[in-house]
């Protein structure tokens, strides 16, 4: 039988975990109710699903967690409209609507062979993270080069998932840096925006992908340092997942051209949107 795409599937809310300093943002942990639900919703790296708080409306979320963490997604949501503001005040044991998975993906098989380098600032970190954890997890990590990880936030408070990139920064597995906009007390790491801080690091273009995601000022200015680099329009890749609305093509707010960012997308190369007018 066909799924219905405007059938959301129920998920119990384990864990809403408040992730930054400014509790804006929060990280919600969603529980498959059975083995045939989680069955039912097969997905990749760079997906998103719209999430439904049940009386007060859906919205789009890029899903953080990977395929290959069983049993859950998560998605880090920051607080700005009706949805978002009406999930942050959920208590865990609530039942949310999920629908998806929605979107195409990260083309995780042309990056086999290929050094990647993850470049992502703020909270569009979170498909960037389900990027990166599929590729480390030991089954997979074999079939990818260097694994380069460029990730900023204004300021430390503001970083997803903390301990998480402790652990990746001991990890031979992965080369991470982190960098604020200004220097902070305690502060260790590096100081610099982002398209500065990747023109320091200066990733080889070699047999290389770029995958970036991020505020639109941010993507602007990383974007000349990358073709400095050497990256091309073929090998950057980027993701459009602020555009989306209904998810499934029907309202029409994301179309760009000839494209609909939702169903299209959100995931294209640099090349691909250079086809496209120039709305992103």
């Amino acid at each position: 039988m066909m799924k219905n795409p405007y059938l959301p599937l129920p998920m119990k809310l384990v864990k809403n975990f408040t992730e930054t300093e400014d509790k804006l943002i929060h990280t919600f942990t969603l529980q498959f109710l059975s083995e045939e639900d989680e069955k039912s919703f097969p997905y990749m790296p760079g997906q998103f699903a719209e999430l439904c708080v049940f009386g007060k409306g859906e919205a789009p979320f890029g899903i953080a967690s990977s395929p290959t963490e069983p049993g859950f997604l998560k998605f880090s949501v920051a607080k700005v409209g009706t949805v978002s503001t009406a999930l942050h005040m959920m208590e865990e044991g609530s039942i949310v609507g999920v629908r998806g998975p929605l979107g195409n993906y990260y083309p995780v098989d042309q990056f086999k062979g290929k050094n990647v380098v993850i470049i992502g600032g703020g909270f569009a970190f979170t498909t960037l993270r389900s990027l990166a954890t599929y590729m480390m997890h030991p089954d997979r990590r074999g079939d990818f080069g260097k694994i380069t990880v460029i990730y900023g936030a204004r300021n430390p408070g503001l970083l997803l998932y903390k301990d998480e990139l402790a652990a990746w920064e001991a990890s031979p597995d992965i080369d991470l840096i982190t960098t604020v906009d200004r220097e902070a007390e305690g502060w260790n790491g590096r100081v610099g925006f982002i398209p500065a801080v990747t023109g320091e690091v200066a990733p080889s273009a070699e047999n290389a992908h770029a995958i970036i995601c991020g505020p639109p000022v941010m993507i602007k200015f990383t974007m000349p340092v990358l073709e400095k680099l050497g990256f091309t329009p073929e090998t950057t890749i980027m993701s459009l997942e602020n555009r989306m609305k209904c998810g499934i093509g029907m309202c029409g707010r994301c179309n760009v051209g000839g494209k609909y960012v939702c169903k299209d997308g959100p995931i294209f190369t640099r090349a691909q949107l250079n086809e496209l007018p120039n709305e992103y």
